[in-house]
């Protein structure tokens, strides 16, 4: 039995499994793929969800405004968490599909569970 020593430089994703999900500001609104036309699930999935709240605490740490009000909270993520909540996430989510295009989707727009 042979094994092969991998490179450190290579790239851990050869065969082109890269992150499927980015998280844009809610500025950027270029979906070549337009809503009625959207093949993928309006369901966030559980990565999403974390690369959301993860993405949006640390710009509510970094003293981003705030969407909802606060009860004396003053956790970041437990104020991501309400603010996803009540569907009030400034964020885009954007899924790559295996075509190389790919679908802009609100957060407001996802269904949360």
């Amino acid at each position: 039995m042979v094994l092969q020593q991998m490179d450190v430089t290579e790239d851990r994703f050869e065969d082109g499994m890269e992150d499927s999900v980015e998280v844009l500001p809610k500025s950027s609104t270029t979906d070549p793929l337009e809503a009625k036309k959207r093949v993928t699930t309006p369901y966030m999935t559980k990565y999403e969800r974390a690369k959301v709240l993860g993405t949006r605490a640390l710009q509510i740490s970094l003293n981003a405004p705030v969407q909802v009000e606060l009860d004396g909270e003053s956790d970041p993520l437990v104020i991501a968490m309400k603010e996803l909540r009540e569907k009030k996430v400034p964020l885009i989510v954007r899924r790559f599909l295996p075509d190389g295009t790919y679908e802009n989707w609100d957060v407001s727009e996802l269904i949360v569970e």
